[in-house]
């Protein structure tokens, strides 16, 4: 009887003591577990305040839908655009306009910043984008390639050759042998495919991005010398950007899973 209660007191005592080590474990990965958060949230402070973004005219959808995701995703943030031609933008940041943010349709654009010593870091390509004939609802000129662009007394449109989107055009132009002489150039695609819309013009020259925004309000045809005309689009925090920190934020979204599937379904190429 004695043995078999020394036993019992023995059994009893090493169980107590396997809680306690199991115990001690237990709260010294919670404590750890908790600084690790504790560290997590201090490396990560809150975003606040407005985030100012110079954009691509032909970013308009894209950008809109990411800055109404990223102030959902951050509260007590706001994100305002300045859409436009690239040169354009390009122009006004150099000239001391202040922003923190620039996405541009093309690597040239981007170097008037970068050369000017206005971009912090090195610029990344985030989407590619490729051209399209825009014609009027149900194509009635029967527009099926960029030679039949050529066709007299058609109304053409493009984009002025400073502009990212007239340069690429140019670009196709050229690859294919066709001179053309539009009825207009216009300072950004938008305001290209506006003609086209409000049918004074009969064609414009575009990115498919584009074409896909208007829905039905024009139609779109491929041709292949467009091929030869891939932008790519480059984005770059600002020197001096007024909210550093949100900004890095906006571009990592852009460039995130959910911001490349924003782009690719607006008809973006992946970078």
């Amino acid at each position: 009887m004695i043995t078999r209660s020394v036993r019992l007191a023995g059994g009893t005592v090493a169980a107590l003591l396997a809680l306690s080590a199991c115990s001690s474990s237990d709260s010294d990965t919670s404590s750890s577990s908790s600084s690790s958060s504790d560290s997590s949230a201090s490396a990560s402070p809150e975003l606040s305040g407005t985030v100012t973004v110079f954009a691509a005219a032909s970013l308009q959808e894209s950008f809109t839908t990411l800055g109404k995701d990223f102030e959902k995703a951050h509260p007590g943030t706001k994100v305002t655009f300045s859409f436009g031609g690239s040169d354009t933008l390009a122009a006004s940041i150099t000239g001391g306009a202040p922003a923190d943010v620039f996405a541009s349709a093309s690597p040239k654009t981007m170097a008037v910043v970068t050369d000017a010593k206005d971009a912090s870091g090195t610029p990344v390509t985030f989407a590619r984008n490729q051209l399209e004939i825009a014609t009027l609802p149900g194509n009635p000129d029967k527009i099926a390639s960029l030679k039949d662009l050529t066709k007299s007394g058609l109304k053409v449109v493009l984009c002025d050759e400073t502009v990212p989107c007239g340069a690429a055009a140019q670009k196709a132009l050229d690859a294919s042998g066709l001179k053309l002489t539009p009825v207009s150039y216009e300072q950004d695609v938008k305001s290209a495919l506006t003609k086209v819309e409000l049918k004074e013009a009969d064609a414009a020259v575009v990115y498919k991005t584009d074409v896909n925004a208007a829905g039905d309000k024009v139609e779109g045809v491929d041709f292949p010398e467009s091929a030869e005309a891939i932008n790519d689009y480059p984005i770059t925090l600002l020197k001096d950007a007024p909210n550093a920190a949100a900004a890095k934020a906006f571009i990592a979204l852009v460039q995130s899973a959910e911001g490349q599937q924003v782009l690719t379904t607006a008809g973006f190429l992946k970078p």
